[in-house]
């Protein structure tokens, strides 16, 4: 089965997630936006739909319409090897997602912390503040938190010696603070050594390092969730 996945086509954001859970599960798909008259195709695929989607991304595959980042990864990961079989570790790969979920909106709203409707630029001044709190005490808080889970499961990976969807979204989510923070993460990754090994790790395996070499991955920028603004980098 091919799958479609539908994201905006100039950003990584919440698709990026989907996006590594494909690559590394050697799964095949298109990222339809991306394609020529692809923009068209989402919309019309959101309006359609019975079941609509409230935003991006989604991910058609056969009759089914998967919305939600976290939700998506629930269904590949079981179908592509990401997630355990039993239960328990899949609500368990499944919580720690959402603890992802978490981190990156609030990632978002430093650059936005009044509203997403307004530009950055409407709230500099606010976005400086929240900056300097998600620099000083969220940042720390979770990825203290996954330091935490390696340390517990004594692993190489979040739930011990395999690779789950979850480890993939850790990785993303610290290339992307090191992207938006670069002298504050310097700062924090001296206490997290696990999460950091559990990066390199993610990044030297062999299809996810084809695909970050690759133009399927698509560079940083001031459009996504993760946005380098040097006067926040506290």
């Amino acid at each position: 089965m091919r799958y479609e996945l539908y994201y905006w086509p100039g950003i990584q954001g919440r698709g990026e997630f989907v996006r590594l859970a494909l690559e590394e599960g050697d799964a095949d798909y298109v990222d339809v936006a991306r394609k020529k008259g692809g923009m068209a195709k989402m919309m019309r695929a959101m309006a359609a739909n019975a079941r609509p989607p409230f935003a991006p991304p989604f991910l058609k595959a056969g009759r089914l319409v998967i919305a939600q980042t976290a939700n998506i990864l629930l269904y590949l990961g079981e179908r592509h090897g990401l997630a355990p079989k039993n239960e328990a570790g899949r609500l368990w790969t499944h919580q720690l997602q959402l603890t992802v979920a978490d981190l990156v909106a609030e990632a978002h709203n430093v650059h936005h912390p009044i509203a997403a409707g307004l530009y950055y630029e409407d709230q500099k001044r606010e976005a400086k503040e929240a900056a300097k709190l998600f620099i000083e005490k969220r940042i720390p808080n979770y990825l203290g938190y996954f330091e935490t889970v390696l340390e517990r499961t004594g692993g190489a990976f979040l739930l011990g010696g395999k690779l789950t969807y979850a480890d993939l979204s850790v990785f993303q989510v610290v290339e992307g603070l090191r992207y938006a923070f670069p002298r504050a993460m310097s700062r924090a990754e001296k206490k997290l050594g696990r999460v950091v090994a559990l990066h390199d790790r993610v990044a030297r395996r062999k299809r996810i390092a084809a695909y970050l070499a690759s133009r399927r991955r698509l560079p940083f920028n001031e459009e996504g969730i993760f946005r380098h603004y040097p006067e926040l980098d506290g």
